[in-house]
């Protein structure tokens, strides 16, 4: 309250006039009415509407559903798609039974209809895709989310399996994702149980994506998980193309490290360009080399040769065998004690194995156990020793280790430090074109950390693993916003030949802006009214844009009367 009456109120518009000039872009909220139809008449808001305010607040705002009304309250409602009256009446329970109508629907259907707006609106191509997966841990038991049929579906299971956030305590789900090498955006998705190998799920993956392309002639990169005859011969007899990485365990590797003792490759120079992350650093080398021996499908194999990784294993093994020589030698000194425990020399056998297997270095350190023998003497009775005094000698049985280093070993796996193989089926490429297509696939990881620390996904507190399944729907709409916004701002930097934008903290330049810089660049925006003691609006003060702020906009394609002539229920 202002003085001699007056009071001023507040809208917060944030970044909500951008995000939902991308959702009328992508027609969600129109695509969402078709698919979960509000049919009971008793609804006073939509399912869609429902579902709309919860992904707005995703991107957004980040609370969980039981919060969504306070997270709505600060904003202008007409930013979510609300009255006032709606915004007030907002609820957990409304969200959590339009969850239950998005479960039901048809979101293969779905999921088609806005990749295919995604590819006529926004011009992305799906000549060229990245799978990966990682576990999404949930906190609470989930008793019945066995796998179990929920009106006529089968919900995902939520169990214990391998944990990639290191939480073996927690149950969990597992969510696959494909991306496309064009900005990385997300077009396919879908749950897994929670114990599901990674291994298992590329097919249906490529059948997906088969069925949106309706060309199974793109190329399809993934993590050596793909590596298995079942996965790669069920891609190439329908036409298709991959690039994986060949594992360790694998015939070809283990001869090409041996066959590099005795010969130099000839390495092709595929990038030399200066340190990524220090100036003074070494050069950033890679170099490439197809191997003239095919792989057993008679497939080409190319090696991949890393400057900046060689320097990190070696120090890495460095590191590992010191490291282990100092627990060794921690143990030397329990044994050497006054009082050491009895060990069995299988115990002690089972103690050494446990340092050797966790710093990896079993390979490099041989240890040799030995038992010796410490003889001591002791008075037979007690009393003042005398001459007549006998003696009885006491011996102690103490083990003692030694270990050497093979250092040739060392030197054989120094051979082939920072090189690692890829495969594939597309004979037509140029090993330069196959390490460029593999070196695109950490940009899926970048959607993983985003998924899960900008987007900080929780699946807690909801009634059922149908809901939680129709949530993470929701996220992966939320995670193609963010990657189109993203993507734009930088094609849009292109077009106006902008190395970068002023976008960091204290105005410090940006070369690749990402779509939480954007938003938290609009994150104060708001509306003013002015009005009297009987509500009526005096005045109406208007967001004042500064010009970071708006020439962000205009890269992004958006009209600065977005915010500038934003009127609350009038804007259009």
């Amino acid at each position: 309250m202002l003085s001699e009456g007056f009071e001023l109120q507040v809208e917060r518009l944030g970044p909500l006039p951008v995000v939902n000039h991308f959702l009328d872009r992508l027609k969600v909220v129109s695509l969402l009415d078709a698919a979960v139809p509000t049919l009971d008449r008793r609804c006073r808001l939509s399912y869609a509407l429902r579902l709309g305010v919860l992904l707005r607040s995703i991107i957004v705002e980040r609370a969980p559903i039981y919060r969504q009304q306070e997270s709505v309250a600060p904003f202008a409602p007409e930013g979510f798609g609300l009255s006032a009256e709606d915004a007030d009446g907002l609820n957990d329970d409304q969200i959590g039974r339009a969850l239950d109508r998005l479960f039901d629907a048809d979101r293969g259907s779905l999921l088609t209809e806005l990749l295919l707006v995604v590819a006529t609106e926004f011009g992305v191509s799906f000549s060229e895709f990245h799978n990966d997966s990682t576990s999404v841990s949930v906190t609470g038991q989930y008793v019945d989310a066995t796998g179990r049929r929920m009106r006529g579906k089968r919900a995902p299971w939520i169990t214990y399996g391998y944990s990639k956030d290191h939480r073996p305590d927690l149950k969990q789900l597992l969510f696959i994702l494909t991306s496309t090498a064009d900005g990385g955006i997300p077009v396919h998705f879908r749950n897994a149980d929670g114990n599901a190998n990674d291994a298992k799920t590329h097919i249906e993956s490529w059948e997906a994506l088969n069925r949106l392309t309706g060309d199974p002639n793109f190329l399809y990169v993934a993590d050596s998980k793909l590596c298995t005859a079942e996965n790669m011969d069920y891609i190439q007899r329908r036409g298709g193309r991959f690039i994986t990485v060949m594992p360790r365990s694998r015939a070809e590797d283990k001869e090409f490290r041996a066959w590099i003792q005795t010969h130099e490759p000839e390495w092709q120079i595929a990038w030399d360009r200066p340190n990524p992350r220090r100036a003074e650093g070494p050069r950033d080398v890679w170099r490439v080399y197809r191997f003239p021996i095919p792989s057993c499908e008679s497939w080409p194999v190319i090696w991949v040769w890393s400057s900046l990784s060689t320097l990190r294993q070696e120090r890495r093994r460095r590191e590992r065998i010191g490291r282990a020589v100092e627990e060794l030698e921690q143990l030397q000194r329990r044994l050497d004690g006054p009082r050491p425990r009895k060990r069995t020399r299988a115990h002690l056998d089972d103690e050494i194995q446990a340092i050797l297997r966790h710093r990896r270095v079993w390979r490099y350190i041989h240890v040799k156990i030995e038992e010796r023998e410490e003889h001591k003497y002791r008075q037979a009775t007690p009393g003042r020793p005398g001459q007549q005094t006998r003696f009885r000698r006491v011996t102690k049985r103490r083990w003692s280790l030694s270990w050497t280093i093979d250092e040739d070993r060392i030197a054989y796996d120094h051979k082939s430090d920072g090189m690692y193989p890829l495969l594939t089926n597309d004979r037509s490429m140029a090993p330069e074109e196959v390490l460029a297509a593999h070196k695109r696939q950490p940009a899926i990881e970048k959607r993983f950390e985003q998924f899960k620390t900008v987007h900080e996904i929780a699946p807690v507190f909801l009634k059922n693993e149908g809901r939680i399944e129709a949530l993470f729907f929701l996220y992966f709409v939320a995670l193609l916003v963010q990657a189109l916004i993203e993507r734009e701002v930088r094609l849009g930097m292109q077009r106006g030949s902008l190395a970068s934008l002023p976008i960091y903290p204290e105005d410090r330049a940006c070369r690749h802006p990402t779509t939480e810089q954007v938003l938290r660049l609009f994150h104060e925006v708001g509306c003013h009214r002015l009005l009297d003691r009987a509500g009526t609006e005096l005045a109406t003060f208007r967001p004042q844009l500064t010009e970071l702020q708006s020439q962000v906009l205009d890269l992004l394609g958006i009209r600065r009367s977005a915010y500038s002539a934003w009127t609350g229920v009038d804007a259009e």
